[in-house]
């Protein structure tokens, strides 16, 4: 059982104790095809994890047709998990023989790891874990109230749903689509690889630069950063969440390239997951600016806006320590420009690749409240 639940997706970043924990709680329950497991509006025991056969998970009957969408819950998958009251949002019924694992809704505190999400008082920990919190509403789904201040600049705090599709799940690998929703439009689309880990070649032939150690790199705080201050000094002061160090002078602001440390600021909670995620945050701050360095003049406005993003996880990464940002952009052509990055932990690991394309445009009216357009 503790191997089984081992392979949860909801679980891999829990301790192994809680796990042992869970396997000694859990109770297996057994359905046969056509069996309502849950239905819409009545309560539900506690977390199901599906150990064998299907089932399929329908809307509320309240909702719009175009907005139905059924999907099939296999080994591993979960619900009950999450919901905002004791009462089940959705029907799921069995599509053959299944068999369930349920852990009690008394032992749901179990499922939470100890980081600034659940604890009374953390003010060790990192900004960052309370800005890319996400709140669990149902299978599948999750919402959140990001900090919109590195985004937004009105600092509005605005509600983006998260729609997870299972694309495909493999021996090996497992592939999911996300669609971020805000106000009901698809603001953001992620494609998502996982692979489970196991023993393969290896080699590095990519070298980090020799550059000063973060000590001795300079402190400088960029112009997307002013008006993040102005505001922030109008409320109760939130320090930037992200500590940066750059490796050149401002005589090198006009190359195509950029060098910089950063770190998380505070302590991050120890889970691989979360330190993924705010190095993923994090890249796009100064990512696509790089392009436009060889075009820089005085008084020169211009709009960026990122096209595509992605990034390779070749090894694990510690968020709140120092990581080298390495960045080229080798062509800007047709309104476009594209970078390349590298990410070297200190002990001169390749740690992640990353590409980017943005839109870079000369600004050419000031209006109100100009935004680029694709």
């Amino acid at each position: 059982v503790t191997e089984f639940l081992g392979q949860v997706p909801l679980l891999q970043c829990l301790p192994g104790s809680s796990i042992r924990r869970i396997a000694e709680a859990v109770q297996v329950k057994r359905y046969e095809p056509g069996d309502y497991v849950a239905r819409e509006g009545e309560p539900v025991d506690g977390l199901y994890i599906v150990l064998d056969g299907q089932a399929e998970v329908s809307a509320p009957a309240n909702a719009e047709e175009a907005n139905r969408p059924d999907y099939v819950l296999n080994k591993y998958d979960y619900f009950g998990y999450g919901t905002n009251s004791s009462d089940h949002q959705v029907n799921v019924v069995a599509l053959s023989k299944l068999t369930c694992f349920i852990l009690p809704n008394q032992y749901g505190h179990l499922l939470q790891p100890k980081t600034i999400w659940n604890a009374e008082e953390t003010p060790e920990h990192s900004l960052l874990e309370q800005i890319l919190h996400l709140e669990p509403l149902e299978v599948s789904v999750r919402q959140s109230l990001m900090l919109m201040a590195v985004f937004d600049l009105s600092s509005a705090v605005v509600p983006i749903l998260y729609q997870v599709h299972r694309a495909r799940d493999g021996s090996s690998f497992a592939t999911r689509k996300v669609e971020a929703k805000q106000k009901g439009l698809v603001i953001f689309t992620l494609i998502a690889s996982f692979q489970k880990e196991e023993v393969g070649f290896e080699h590095q032939a990519a070298i980090m630069p020799d550059v000063p150690p973060p000590e001795q790199a300079r402190i400088s705080l960029f112009p997307f950063l002013w008006p993040y201050r102005n505001l922030a000094a109008k409320k109760k002061f939130t320090p930037w969440p992200i500590e940066m160090r750059f490796c050149e002078d401002s005589a090198s602001q006009h190359k195509p390239s950029s060098n910089y440390w950063f770190r998380a600021r505070g302590k991050l909670s120890d889970d691989q997951a979360l330190h993924r995620c705010v190095v993923a945050y994090a890249s796009d701050l100064l990512y696509s600016g790089v392009s436009l360095n060889p075009h820089r003049e005085k008084g020169l406005k211009t709009y960026s806006l990122s096209l595509d993003h992605s990034i390779w996880f070749h090894k694990p990464v510690k968020a709140d320590d120092w990581l080298l940002y390495v960045i080229e952009s080798p062509s800007a052509h047709g309104g476009r420009g594209f970078v390349t990055g590298r990410m070297f932990n200190r002990q001169g690991e390749l740690i992640m690749s990353l590409t980017q394309e943005a839109l870079i445009r000369r600004e050419k009216t000031r209006g109100p409240n100009p935004r680029p357009k694709l």
